[in-house]
């Protein structure tokens, strides 16, 4: 039971922190309020930051996944896993920020500009789960058991 809640309680933390994040990058990214009338539907830019969104995760989760090897020092320590993070990080940090960069309108506006935050966010948390398990796996243990 206290393990149930104190991943309820995690996984809550981490969604606000998340939205607070997007909300702090759309705010330095100077994104005018919300628009007065709000498009509904899929648009090709929605549909663009949407992708890098997906990539984003899928960076978040595989860096995850690869610093749970690492610190287990499971197959290769997690290297396969970090290396596709950062990339799926770098990649989603880089399409986040272009659509920032041309969007010309607000949230509701149909230019994607929430879903560039959010991937700048998530690209920027796979980037940087990828880089803290390659610097892990760079340590190796010698056979006397002394690092270097």
């Amino acid at each position: 039971m206290k393990r149930t809640l104190a991943i309820i309680i995690g996984s809550l933390v981490a969604v606000a922190l998340f939205a607070v994040l997007v909300h702090a990058v759309l705010i330095v990214a100077h994104i005018p309020n919300t628009a007065t009338t709000t498009v509904s539907g899929i648009t090709p830019r929605r549909l663009w930051a949407t992708t890098p969104v997906a990539l984003g995760l899928a960076g978040v989760i595989i860096g995850s996944m690869a610093l749970v090897r690492s610190a287990r020092q499971i197959g290769n320590r997690g290297r396969n896993g970090a290396t596709l993070a950062l990339m799926a990080g770098v990649i989603a940090m880089v399409n986040g920020v272009l659509n920032l960069a041309i969007a010309t309108g607000g949230p509701g506006t149909g230019n994607g500009v929430v879903g560039g935050a959010a991937a700048f966010v998530l690209g920027l948390t796979g980037t940087t789960l990828g880089a803290l398990v390659l610097s892990r796996s760079r340590r190796t243990v010698l056979p006397s058991g002394q690092t270097t």
